[in-house]
């Protein structure tokens, strides 16, 4: 791409902003491009409005009919293409199906699982607590996130169900990273410098980023000074504890 690309956007931009009859547009906003965010007339995205919804509902009333139809609406791109899987066609193998043996017990699957790495601060404390269950049971791992983990989760809960994390994250040490949370962890996650997000915190108040700490005392009030410092390009590394 070049300036002259760059020039007929511009200009492109421009003459919908100032139309010779504004009227033909004066229901609609500026469009402002970009091919991630789901837009009404836009092209089509497998988390819709629709889709979202049913996933919502079928949880909501623990309706399994409802949750197929939320399957189906991702699932079924014979119609519509969305992803690269719905570009592919599946070819038997010429020598037959592979013999059952071979394949990989359901067990074996799932304990490689593991779900995003969501601070438990960004969605709920019950919900991170029942994604570490879920995953614990079934072998995978769940992830904490930035938002560091309640040592009281380092123990079983009162169903024996265990509710620790067993992949960890270190965001430069402002989480509530301390030992024992090191100690308790299968996979460390460790962000060697930190991206956007301690700029955007440092606009918050004090009290947002010490309230509800999943270590009490380890963190500390947050200053626009502490979290410039740490601004820079995030490059995530893994590494596993001996």
């Amino acid at each position: 791409m070049g300036l002259d690309v760059l020039a007929a956007e511009v200009a492109t931009r421009q003459r919908f902003a100032h139309l010779e009859r504004p009227t033909e547009r004066a229901h609609r906003e500026l469009e402002v491009g970009g091919e991630y965010q789901w837009r009404r007339e836009g092209e089509l995205h497998l988390f819709n409005p629709k889709s979202v919804f049913k996933l919502q509902h079928a949880t909501r009333s623990k309706r399994y009919s409802i949750f197929k139809e939320y399957t189906a609406a991702v699932d079924d791109q014979s119609e519509r293409l969305a992803t690269l899987r719905g570009l592919l066609r599946l070819r038997p193998a010429e020598g037959g199906p592979i013999p059952i043996a071979e394949v990989e017990p359901a067990s074996a699957i799932i304990a490689r699982f593991s779900t995003g790495a969501m601070s438990y601060g960004s969605i709920s404390a019950e919900a991170h607590e029942t994604l570490a269950i879920a995953m614990n049971r079934i072998g995978g791992r769940s992830n904490t996130g930035e938002g560091g983990e309640d040592a009281d989760r380092f123990t079983p809960d009162a169903n024996g169900d265990s509710r620790r994390s067993a992949i960890k994250q270190v965001a430069s040490g402002r989480f509530g990273v301390t030992g024992e949370y090191l100690v308790n962890a299968d996979d460390i996650q460790i962000k060697i410098s930190q991206g956007a997000k301690p700029a955007r915190a440092a606009s918050s108040r004090a009290t947002r980023c010490t309230r509800g700490s999943p270590r009490p005392g380890t963190r500390r009030p947050a200053s626009a000074s502490s979290h410039r410092r740490r601004t820079t390009t995030s490059t995530p590394s893994r590494t596993s504890p001996s």
